[in-house]
């Protein structure tokens, strides 16, 4: 990437994982386009860096994703939790099978399905 100074910079950690997302975006929505696009409605997808908890929180594990339903004119929206992604990958293979798979399985909550039923490569190990 080239800085506005013009010189040469490297992607920072939260660039790179958006880089990850849209691709994986990009290949689910080719996966899904013709079985699921009438019943799957406009979706807006969206990186945070960690979910926001309440204080009394008792929950094992931190959120990797959300997904908020839209209704009306309102889009659904799923997001990804970069920062708990991210502690869970020790490289950039798994980081991006493990993107990949929250998406899947989002997907997969959002159209009532089951995560193969969107994804037949899936695997939860």
């Amino acid at each position: 990437m080239i800085s506005p100074a013009g010189r040469l910079r490297w992607p920072s950690a939260r660039e790179r994982f958006d880089a990850l997302v849209i691709a994986a975006v990009s290949d689910l929505e080719a996966l899904i386009a013709s079985r699921w696009q009438d019943r799957l409605g406009l979706v807006d997808y969206a990186v945070e860096d960690a979910p926001v908890l309440p204080d009394d929180w008792e929950g094992p594990h931190v959120p990797l994703s959300a997904l908020v339903r839209g209704s009306g004119t309102r889009p659904t929206r799923l997001v990804i939790f970069r920062r708990p992604i991210e502690h869970r990958a020790d490289s950039r293979a798994e980081l991006a099978a493990l993107v990949h798979l929250v998406l899947i399985e989002q997907l997969a909550e959002l159209l009532g399905t089951t995560p193969d039923g969107i994804d037949p490569r899936y695997e939860r190990d």
